[in-house]
């Protein structure tokens, strides 16, 4: 029987892991307190950049690789963003 070897992450890779969970973490709570303290379409916007901070950080950080298809949605994902936004 074979025993499983133990997968240890560098500390720079699990610090910026972190970070990118913390902020996708984060997300929620700037929108609940912005639909308790802003008008809803200002909540609207900080909802749709709360889904797109993973989506650039984990990239940016962590050196994700980015397939064909998700680059060609990202710039579909921007513009419906600024689309909320400009209401």
């Amino acid at each position: 029987m074979r025993r499983r070897q133990r997968t240890v992450l560098p500390i720079r890779l699990t610090a910026q892991a972190l970070l990118v969970g913390a902020g996708a973490a984060l997300g929620p709570v700037l929108h609940l307190l912005a639909a308790q303290w802003q008008p809803l379409a200002v909540a609207a916007v900080l909802a749709s950049l709360h889904a797109a901070l993973p989506v650039v950080l984990g990239p940016a950080l962590l050196h994700d690789r980015v397939t064909r298809r998700q680059a060609a949605v990202g710039p579909g994902a921007a513009a419906a963003t600024v689309l909320l936004t400009v209401g």
